[in-house]
């Protein structure tokens, strides 16, 4: 449930259109309905403006369906992160009204509960490469699905710098950025010195041998001389995404 979700109950009980026994039914649920998998928190998007998100992986079939059917009657957008294509098929055999995104490993359900235009501008989600995007790609339908507006430059990383330098315009447009980038991890730096707004920088594990799965990328990102530049962790697409609705929600 959210804001607008718990106004529009209140309303109907002063206006007599619903019982105080009615509305305590649909309130019954909050704030954690214990499964024998998981407890899921329904009060998350009152308190935070964020609905709760299921991380999927190492989770089972079997757990991820009760999760998942649950999450569904809960009336609000439901996500799932980091889930592999045939546990997701599994899923959706059993579970009516899910979406499988395969380049974002997500499921996705309730689209008619997605919050109308909740933020205050347009977040503008960057990549360095094409083997970034699946990052991009989880950070992109998390926004969506919070209600923001987004768009997206992919493969404009810094061996090119006339790629990234043709979106100029839009970079200075954007009300916040997200930056994703493998290897040394230079981009997000760049990104930061072309706009006033904040970038929120996205190692990716993409890399050779020294690349460590990321940590030079996180290593460079952090120790950027850029202002108005933070990071998180290494493939967080998620938290990128939670990080910037923040930021740009309306107050």
């Amino acid at each position: 449930m959210n804001t607008q979700q718990l106004q529009k109950l209140l309303q109907q009980v002063q206006a007599g259109d619903l019982s105080t026994d009615q509305a305590l039914e649909k309130l019954r649920l909050l704030p954690v309905e214990v499964l024998k998998s998981a407890r899921i928190d329904h009060h998350r998007q009152l308190r935070t403006g964020l609905p709760e998100a299921v991380f999927a992986e190492n989770k089972t079939v079997a757990q991820l369906i009760e999760i998942m059917t649950a999450m569904i009657r809960s009336q609000s957008v439901t996500l799932a992160t980091r889930i592999d294509p045939d546990k997701a098929m599994q899923v959706c055999d059993r579970v009516d009204g899910l979406t499988y995104h395969d380049t974002a490993r997500m499921l996705t359900g309730n689209d008619d509960f997605i919050p109308m235009d909740s933020g205050r501008g347009t977040v503008v989600i960057v990549t360095a490469g094409t083997s970034d995007i699946a990052v991009a790609e989880e950070a992109r339908l998390c926004l969506h699905y919070f209600g923001h507006r987004v768009e997206t430059v992919y493969d404009a990383g810094v061996a090119g710098l006339h790629r990234i330098l043709a979106h100029s315009a839009l970079l200075q447009q954007a009300a916040v950025l997200i930056v994703i980038a493998g290897m040394e991890g230079a981009l997000p730096s760049v990104v930061a010195g072309m706009t006033p707004a904040p970038v929120i920088a996205v190692p990716s594990s993409i890399g050779y041998g020294t690349g460590t799965g990321g940590f030079s990328a996180l290593l460079g990102m952090l120790n950027s001389c850029a202002p108005g530049l933070a990071v998180v962790n290494i493939d967080n697409g998620f938290g990128a995404a939670c990080m910037a609705a923040a930021i740009n929600r309306k107050m």
